[in-house]
């Protein structure tokens, strides 16, 4: 039986907690708040974020991060990007020396503009062949109830991404590998800034040609900046690329579309982080993202007018124009 410790008591990471429990693995949480990690533990549920969900009895919770981490064969991180050089530099010490790390994290560091693999490689100082990504279509909810998806595990090390694959193969959670972890990693990351692009448009009471048209163009503007970063192409086509976009842009489910609407409807940040008490990953993101375009040349026009909305430097009202006024060119090109 695999040992695996989950950093972070999330929605995302309590839900993959239950999908490595029911894949036959012994599970133990690690969260910033006691009361979380006493509910998980005494009571199987976590009622912050999967309300109802009764866990499975091999899934327990500390506040101790050296608990958590306590002969771990794998460590999934499951906390904020923008956090996660910080938390990795306090558990180092902690994490076993042949463990495998995982990120189910999709953003990129701002300041640093690195992905969340190179994040973990440079802190915990070890190679690729440790170090594995969780990626795809894979909202939530829909996985804590147990309904079919499938998802991708890459590494550059084909063994590492069969054992955490094995790790996770449940009976309603199908893992494919991959070794394009570049690839993989920025169609995650990407995705949630077009999917803010796409609840904006939303808000502001537009339909579906204009949706499915950012869809399209943003699937093109992620292809564009992972081949420059050295990606393959036929990633983008796949789960981790055309299936997470097409469920992050078209479901009520995903927090960055919903964060978007709110956002087209004429909200602020603030006021969007007020009602929903959280920031949508793609909004802390969109600035690094754009940055990692323009350091290599990419044109990025969606996710250019996404930065700008959120950072206040473009009015909602010049969204759609933004998008649409480009010079005209081969839609290849």
């Amino acid at each position: 039986m695999s040992r695996v410790a989950v950093m972070g008591t999330g929605s995302w990471g309590t839900t993959f907690a239950v999908v490595l429990a029911d894949a036959g693995a012994k599970v133990t949480m690690w969260g910033r708040r006691p009361e979380v990690c006493a509910a998980i533990a005494d009571r199987h549920e976590n009622p912050d974020y999967l309300p109802g969900l009764e866990l499975p009895a091999t899934v327990t919770a500390h506040p101790d991060a050296g608990v958590a981490l306590d002969g771990a064969d794998i460590v999934v991180l499951a906390v904020p990007a923008q956090t996660l050089r910080t938390n990795l530099a306090a558990w180092k010490p902690l994490i076993g020396p042949s463990a495998v790390t995982v990120s189910l994290m999709k953003g990129v560091e701002n300041g640093t503009l690195k992905r969340m693999s190179e994040v973990i490689g440079e802190v915990l100082e070890i190679g690729p062949e440790r170090n594995a990504v969780v990626s795809g279509p894979n909202l939530a909810a829909e996985i804590a109830a147990r309904q079919p998806t499938a998802t991708v595990v890459a590494c550059t090390d084909h063994d590492t991404a069969e054992q955490v694959a094995a790790a996770c193969s449940a009976p309603y959670f199908r893992p494919y590998t991959n070794h394009d972890v570049v690839g993989v990693e920025l169609a995650g990351a990407v995705k949630n800034v077009i999917a803010l692009a796409v609840g904006m448009v939303e808000g502001m009471g537009l339909g579906d040609n204009s949706k499915a048209s950012i869809i399209t163009r943003g699937l093109a503007e992620i292809t564009r900046l992972g081949v420059a970063l050295g990606a393959e192409p036929a990633t983008f086509a796949g789960l981790a690329g055309m299936g997470d976009l097409v469920a992050t842009c078209a479901s009520p489910l995903s927090r960055n579309r919903t964060f978007g609407v709110h956002l087209g409807q004429g909200m602020s940040v603030d006021e969007v982080v007020a009602i929903t008490n959280r920031t949508a990953e793609g909004v802390k993101s969109a600035g690094a993202v754009l940055g990692l375009a323009r350091e290599h040349g990419v044109e990025m026009p969606i996710a250019e007018a996404v930065t700008g909305v959120v950072r206040g430097e473009v009015p909602l009202s010049e969204l759609a124009t933004s998008l649409l006024s480009r010079a005209r060119k081969s839609e290849l090109a």
